[in-house]
């Protein structure tokens, strides 16, 4: 699943609660971490749990397609995706929980969870993968960090934090850089690398706005580097952050059901 919609109602990608006072107002200690910072822009933007609406909008050199969904999210462990239309996507569902994501067809009414070796695979025909909604959510487990660059960018105030896996960390990047604006902590872009140091694809934070009483990127946008006139868009009409909901929700049954 990918790691913006992790962000929205997971964990995606896309899939991802706020520390609360400080954190809000997006003031930074002069003692924190690089560390401490990556973690605390994934709590502005995931919440302990969270609730949402999204349309997916996938652009590709010979066809395009539009999804709308239903998030919901609890932590990083847990959640749940259900397409809502078209009418011929509509029931079609996907469930992460720790490490396993299941998908729900609904046209033949069967649960597929994904293996290993499909976790690099497209999810729903996106530049997303189901990876993305396993490891997105874990940056600060799985990468050391370390700030790149720190100024004045476009007349904003960034940081460009430079992420590098763990030796003993089972992830696909060789490296990921990561801009953030100091002033909010809402993320710019971020750039995924392969181990050769090749650029691979970039995610596009756009149209900051509340919603669920926090600021948040409304529209994420990745776009592969040896497809530059592809994309996939990722923009949120509703979110709620911090809503009622117990691990118990995210069940098999919940994904054929849509967790009614």
């Amino acid at each position: 699943m990918p790691t913006a919609i992790g962000r929205a109602g997971f964990s995606l990608c896309l899939a991802v609660g706020v520390l609360i006072g400080l954190a809000a107002s997006g003031e930074v200690k002069a003692q924190e971490t690089p560390r401490e910072i990556i973690d605390r822009v994934d709590r502005i933007l995931r919440g302990e749990s969270s609730h949402g609406f999204a349309t997916m909008e996938v652009v590709t050199e010979h066809w395009e397609r539009s999804l709308t969904m239903e998030m919901w999210s609890l932590g990083t462990e847990h959640s749940l995706v259900r397409i809502t239309a078209p009418r011929k996507e509509a029931g079609t569902a996907t469930l992460k929980s720790g490490d396993d994501i299941w998908n729900y067809l609904p046209r033949v009414d069967r649960t597929i969870k994904i293996p290993a070796s499909l976790m690099m695979g497209s999810w729903m025909g996106s530049h997303f993968t189901n990876d993305d909604l396993v490891k997105e959510s874990r940056l600060v487990e799985d990468y050391d960090i370390e700030i790149g660059f720190e100024g004045l960018r476009e007349d904003t105030e960034v940081w460009e934090f430079v992420l590098t896996p763990r030796p003993e960390a089972a992830v696909v990047w060789g490296r990921i850089d990561f801009e953030v604006r100091k002033d909010d902590l809402m993320p710019t872009w971020a750039r995924y690398y392969d181990e050769d140091g090749e650029l691979v694809r970039t995610l596009q934070y756009d149209e900051y706005r509340e919603m669920g009483g926090r600021l948040v990127p409304a529209l994420m946008v990745m776009v592969p580097q040896d497809k530059p006139d592809e994309k996939t868009l990722v923009r949120y009409s509703d979110l709620d952050f911090d809503i009622e909901i117990d691990e118990g929700f995210f069940s098999l049954r919940a994904l054929q059901s849509g967790g009614d």
